[in-house]
């Protein structure tokens, strides 16, 4: 479970840097729509799975609520989902 999480969070964070970094340049400046389309699908869903993993391994593991919400705000910054695989999965894989 634990790695599903961490490369769900991993994929959460580049599906998130595709989105903003090539998908939006190019619906508003060159005017293609259809990668926007494709990426925002899979960041919707891998966005969803990260925050219902979260929520599991936060019941699992008796986190508290305070670290599910430092799990979800990752999720809604740029880089952060990097940081909380490194942080807080990483070292229980060890």
């Amino acid at each position: 479970m634990l790695k599903i999480f961490s490369l769900t969070a991993i994929l959460e964070g580049i599906s998130y840097l595709l989105l903003f970094g090539v998908g939006m340049p190019l619906k508003y400046l060159a005017q293609i729509r259809e990668p926007n389309i494709y990426i925002g699908y899979a960041h919707g869903f891998l966005f969803i799975a990260y925050v219902a993993l979260a929520a599991i391994f936060c019941i699992e593991k008796k986190w508290t609520l305070k670290r599910f919400i430092i799990l979800f705000v990752a999720a809604l910054l740029p880089f952060a989902t990097f940081y909380i695989d490194k942080k807080y999965l990483k070292p229980l894989m060890e």
